[in-house]
């Protein structure tokens, strides 16, 4: 697995810091139950009042990417004795709906995605005017700091981008389609705009809806018939390689498929040579230290990063890496 660009140490300063936080005090104080040995961060809880930390994100139906960043979140949450809370829609303005309902809610934070942030930004500074911390990930960390957040948790999607394009253009690639699953998504328009920053080829888009995947899987095929010369194909999500894999089947095309984030399927695709390689933003972490950074903030006055991004990645990973992360991606949290 390589890193194309030095993320930020912060993530790792919070992990210590949750420890000498979330111990067991000289005072011996009353400690939660012990968690499963199953998952990461086992052990005991902490002892501070119970907290209620909303996540509202923009998942549509389907979207395994969700389930891993929730899976975080809900680890962090049982260590942090909070009450953790979860919803989402795809069109921006249901889910600033979502986010006025935390408000009524009396949440004590909030966990927001801004993948519309045109839709949402109202109602989030709206939280934060309430006295509601708030934390983004994921998408939008141009708005972040606009909105009022303390900070931000993921990765830099142009960054990230341009380590795709670096990497295709390493493969001899000459010609890319870059899918885009969510039409308006400004993190995907940023994924697909640093690809064709740095690839030495060419690079076309196409749009389709991530929420209906036969519909999906015959668009890429169909445009995989039409132009032959695409030797790669680009998702922007998991649940899409599937798809373009299937597409490439259909359309008797020898283009590689390669992906953006990772999950048990992709790592069964990398065993059986489907896809060439994977830009992992590891999305447990950003569920894990989004409601950790809001406990913390609660608990303790902290902001991490001190305001900045906090990068969850991006990483290459290829079929070599499959071996160290595959127990990872079973268990639901890579």
């Amino acid at each position: 697995m390589r890193t194309p660009r030095t993320a930020t140490t912060a993530a790792v300063a919070v992990a210590a810091l949750t420890l000498v936080l979330g111990g067991c005090s000289g005072s011996g104080g009353k400690s939660s139950e012990d968690k499963g040995s199953g998952s990461p961060g086992g052990g005991k809880g902490v002892n501070t009042p119970r907290l209620k930390i909303a996540m509202v994100t923009h998942s549509g139906e389907g979207d395994t990417f969700w389930d891993i960043v929730q899976s975080g979140a809900k680890q962090a949450a049982a260590k942090d004795n909070v009450d953790f809370l979860y919803s989402a829609n795809k069109e921006g303005q249901q889910q600033a709906q979502l986010v006025q309902a935390a408000i009524d809610q009396k949440v004590d934070g909030i966990v927001v995605t801004l993948a519309k942030p045109e839709a949402v930004k109202d109602v989030v500074e709206k939280a934060v005017a309430a006295g509601i911390p708030v934390v983004t990930i994921n998408s939008g960390a141009d708005f972040s700091k606009e909105v009022g957040a303390l900070g931000h948790i993921g990765q830099d999607e142009g960054v990230a981008g341009e380590a795709v394009g670096d990497e295709l253009t390493k493969r001899g690639r000459k010609k890319a389609l870059c899918v885009i699953h969510e039409q308006g998504n400004v993190s995907l328009e940023q994924r697909c705009a640093g690809v064709r920053k740095t690839f030495r080829g060419s690079v076309e888009n196409l749009d389709v809806d991530g929420t209906n995947t036969p519909a999906s899987t015959s668009s890429v095929e169909a445009k995989l018939q039409s132009a032959k010369d695409i030797d790669s194909v680009v998702t922007l999500g998991a649940p899409m390689a599937a798809a373009a894999v299937k597409a490439k089947g259909d359309a008797n095309s020898s283009a590689e498929i390669d992906t953006f984030d990772l999950n048990a399927a992709v790592i069964k695709q990398f065993k059986a040579k489907e896809i060439g390689f994977a830009v992992d933003q590891q999305p447990y972490l950003q569920g894990y230290l989004a409601v950790d950074e809001l406990w913390l903030n609660k608990t303790n006055g902290d902001v991490i990063g001190g305001g900045r991004p906090v990068l969850t990645g991006p990483a290459i990973v290829t079929e070599k890496d499959v071996p160290t992360l595959e127990k990872y991606t079973a268990r639901g949290t890579r």
